[in-house]
C-alpha cells in the first residue's frame, strides 16, 4: 500500500517535470491526476484498499474542517458575549487508538481546534486529557471526540 502511495508521489512529480511547474497547485493537480490512472489500473495493480484508505483519509479531513469551522465559531460567540459565563476543565478521554502515531495525530487535531488543548497523555498510554474552554458536559465532549476524531483516526489507519 505504501508502495502505491510512493508510485503516486512519483507520478506526480513527474507532472511537475513535464509540465515545468511545480506549484502547490499544479502538484496537488498531478497528485489527483495520478490518483486518478491509479484508480484505473487498480484491478490489474491488486489494490483497491489504498483507494478506500485514501477516500477515509479525505473524510478524516473534511471533518477536521468541519470541527474547525464550528469551533472558531463557537469560540467567537463565547468571545463576543457581554457576560463571558465559562465552565473551563480538564477532561480525561480513554484513548481507543494506542500506536504512537494515532495518538499523536488525535492530540495534534484536537489541539488544532480552537478552544481545546490536548494537555498529556498517561504513562500507560490510555488516556489523553484535554483542556477545554468551555465543557458543561465532560461526557457529551469525550463522546463528540471519540465518535468523530477517534473514529476517524481508526478507519483511515487500521
Amino acid at each position: 500500500m505504501t508502495s502505491l502511495f510512493l508510485i503516486n508521489i512519483l507520478l506526480m512529480l513527474a507532472w511537475g517535470a513535464v509540465t515545468g511547474s511545480f506549484t502547490e497547485i499544479n502538484l496537488a493537480f498531478g497528485f489527483v491526476l495520478s490518483f486518478g490512472a491509479l484508480y484505473l489500473i487498480r484491478e490489474q495493480v491488486g489494490t483497491a484498499a489504498y483507494f478506500q484508505r485514501v477516500s477515509k483519509g479525505f473524510g478524516l479531513a473534511v471533518l477536521f474542517v468541519y470541527e474547525l469551522v464550528l469551533s472558531a465559531w463557537r469560540v467567537a460567540i463565547i468571545v463576543l458575549k457581554p457576560k463571558i459565563k465559562l465552565q473551563p476543565g480538564i477532561i480525561a478521554f480513554p484513548l481507543t487508538v494506542d500506536r504512537d502515531f494515532e495518538i499523536t495525530m488525535l492530540a495534534n487535531l484536537i489541539t488544532l481546534t480552537p478552544g481545546t488543548l490536548s494537555v498529556d497523555v498517561s504513562e500507560d498510554r490510555k488516556t489523553l486529557y484535554v483542556h477545554c474552554i468551555d465543557v458543561p458536559d465532560p461526557q457529551a465532549t469525550i463522546d463528540d471526540i471519540k465518535n468523530g476524531f477517534e473514529r476517524k483516526i481508526l478507519e483511515v489507519f487500521r
